[in-house]
């Protein structure tokens, strides 16, 4: 390559190895930006599938298969955390709207946590989990058997609790999924073969820039009326703020309370992928045809997505650290 083209590509690459070394701190920063600026989002919406398929290109791509062999030997773990985040969390969702009347009081609500509760977990979960010193195989393993699941639960549950509340029929709902996310690992299984393996391990840093400013696209384009609601109707907009901070720490609460026993460290790992539900997935889905009140509700939930792994990043220090010494003081446990 001529010097002159690599000094060209030096300069951005450095400025993405920057933005990705920021870890969590861009994570959390990427909220206030997109809140801050809303001309990103209004610029930006019209692409909010293509920043989409961009999320789910990366995080294929960047999947570690031997890792995800190894976790295949110990089944049992990997089909109970996805049956509860595949059928338990938009089962339980959906018996609570319809036992307490939820789906009636508040329908533009009550679809936007349908929608979230039959996503399948963020594509960016392992990379979270893997910023905050997690077990980020785990979450990988679980996140490509439950997105395999999902184009098929979702279906299920949007025929047994959603019906004519959603802009498109169940089937279509599935379909489209379906092809959003082999669309996305076709993409993902050529530019690795094209670029290797080693190649993608070797700029972890800059991909990982390049997927924090394509987190901000995304919330820009979801986020980028979130100024204006807050200036015209507060109340409304705090409250419904409080309700995603509730559901997503409750998510993230009991999953790690229901997989305590095979240590709160990779209990957490579970539960944060649990809480950092797809909406996007979905969005792009149902081709963002949704009443007012469900896209307000998707633009307070990326608030808990991206600051919580900087809220919680000392807790998961603390028991990764209790975790190694634990095993430390097995002998003949891997370290």
């Amino acid at each position: 390559m001529p010097p002159a083209l690599q000094a060209i590509i030096a300069a951005p690459i450095r400025w993405l190895t920057w933005i990705g070394d920021q870890g969590t701190r861009a994570v959390a920063t990427v909220v206030f930006i997109a809140v801050a600026v809303p001309p990103i989002g209004a610029l930006l919406r019209p692409y909010l599938t293509w920043a989409i398929v961009g999320l789910l290109c990366i995080s294929f791509m960047r999947v570690d298969l031997a890792a995800l062999y190894g976790h295949f030997r110990r089944p049992a773990l990997v089909a109970t955390a996805t049956a509860w985040t595949t059928l338990g969390v938009p089962l339980i969702v959906g018996l609570i709207a319809w036992a307490t009347g939820f789906d009636n009081r508040a329908p533009g609500l009550f679809l936007g946590l349908m929608l979230q509760g039959m996503a399948s977990p963020m594509m960016a979960s392992p990379a979270l989990a893997a910023m905050m010193g997690l077990d980020a195989t785990l979450v990988l393993i679980t996140l490509v058997t439950s997105t395999a699941l999902v184009p098929f639960t979702a279906t299920l549950f949007a025929g047994l609790f959603l019906g004519a509340k959603l802009s498109v029929t169940p089937l279509a709902l599935g379909l489209k999924l379906l092809g959003l996310l082999a669309g996305s690992l076709l993409g993902a299984t050529i530019i690795r073969r094209l670029a290797g393996a080693a190649a993608i391990q070797r700029h972890k840093r800059p991909i990982d820039g390049i997927n924090i400013i394509i987190l901000l696209a995304f919330a820009s384009a979801i986020m980028g009326d979130v100024a204006h609601d807050v200036l015209t109707d507060p109340v409304v907009t705090i409250g419904v703020a409080l309700l995603a901070f509730a559901v997503y720490f409750t998510l993230l609460a009991v999953t790690t309370l229901i997989f305590r026993r095979i240590g709160y460290e990779r209990a957490l790992a579970l539960g944060l992928m649990v809480s950092q539900r797809n909406l996007g997935l979905m969005l792009a889905a149902t081709a963002g045809a949704l009443p007012a009140t469900t896209w307000l509700y998707f633009a307070m939930t990326q608030f808990p997505i991206h600051l919580s792994p900087y809220m919680l990043m000392p807790i998961a220090r603390r028991l990764t650290a209790r975790a190694e010494v634990s095993r430390m003081a097995v002998p003949g446990s891997p370290i």
